[in-house]
């Protein structure tokens, strides 16, 4: 089967500030927020993307639908280069990619209806008739994502944080996409309404076939979503493995890491927790080397702190960025 996604050395680098009111750019300083990343993705399949804030996941996700324009690098979606789309053609290709936001509460129109919410992606490309077909489309987006008819006439004040983020997924829905990037969609959600969203989306994907980049930092969540899972740290992708290979038998130092902190009620998993030293390094100034070897325990002088890991295939589809592993 032919990917539907793929990416292959996507960068992403900003000029610094000088500071914070000048609106200067420091000379030759540049943020790495996303450096040579690479993935694919099958149709109807669910990309897990993990890492601590800051790592560089939701550049990521903005740099492949070109909500922000990648600095190098190559994204093919169904076969079509979209790095080097004109607008028009852009445009067009929207239609095939959606993304849902982590903030229900700001990525909805205040003043807009929810029908005129969920109606105008279908106006812009032109997909419903104006008037009774438009409501009747409408009316169906919204029982799909489990909102009654009725909420047509409301307000997102009138809505909770849940149903409102029903309607951003129903908005998403409204072309037909076949690639949604789900940028950290319930972590703005009660616990109780996290589950119920992350059941809707898996139900959307089964029943539609529709594929997701799933964009968290809860590691629960990620594991119920995906098929697999990329690690990401300081804007590289240092293990990429199947959700279950990479949960039971991780690879990487950060991984591990990362899963140890997951919160357990079991005495003896909370006394194996690997503790992270430090802070994450500014990426204005990555460390040379393995980008990790400053937190990491099991670095090694000479080696981690001089070359650069490789991103090798350690077997079954398991990729990991150490030197290691």
């Amino acid at each position: 089967m032919s990917a539907l996604l793929e990416v292959s050395g996507l960068s992403k680098e900003f000029a610094a500030s000088a500071g914070l009111f000048s609106g200067l750019t420091k000379q030759g300083l540049r943020v790495h927020a996303v450096s040579d990343v690479s993935l694919s993705l099958a149709p109807g399949e669910t990309l897990g993307i993990v890492g601590e804030s800051g790592s560089g996941k939701s550049t990521l996700g903005r740099c492949i639908l070109r909500l922000i324009e990648p600095t190098r690098g190559s994204v093919r979606f169904m076969g079509q280069e979209l790095t080097t789309l004109g607008p028009d053609a852009m445009r067009a290709m929207r239609r095939q990619l959606q993304i849902v936001f982590q903030d229900p509460y700001s990525s909805l129109n205040p003043r807009m209806t929810v029908r005129a919410t969920v109606g105008e992606p279908l106006r812009v490309h032109r997909l419903a008739k104006p008037g009774a077909e438009e409501d009747a489309r409408v009316a169906e987006l919204l029982a799909q994502v489990g909102l009654r008819p009725d909420f047509m006439q409301r307000y997102p004040h009138e809505l909770s944080g849940g149903q409102r983020q029903r309607v951003g997924i129903a908005r998403a829905l409204a072309v037909g996409p076949k690639l949604i990037v789900c940028d950290e969609p319930v972590s703005a959600l009660d616990v109780s309404v996290q589950a119920q969203i992350v059941n809707l989306l898996k139900d959307l994907s089964e029943a539609l076939g529709i594929g997701y980049l799933f964009i968290a930092h809860d590691l629960a969540v990620i594991e119920l979503m995906s098929q697999r899972v990329a690690v990401m740290y300081l804007g590289r992708i240092v293990e990429l493995a199947d959700v279950k290979a990479l949960y039971r038998s991780p690879r990487h130092p950060y991984t591990r890491a990362l899963l140890s902190a997951v919160p357990s009620l079991s005495p003896a998993a909370a006394r194996r927790r690997l503790p992270l030293l430090g802070e994450p390094p500014s990426p204005l100034a990555p460390p040379p080397g393995c980008t990790f070897h400053p937190r990491c325990p099991d670095a090694q002088p000479g080696v981690c702190d001089r070359d650069a890991p490789a991103f090798r295939d350690l077997g079954d589809g398991h990729f990991a960025a150490c030197h290691f592993a």
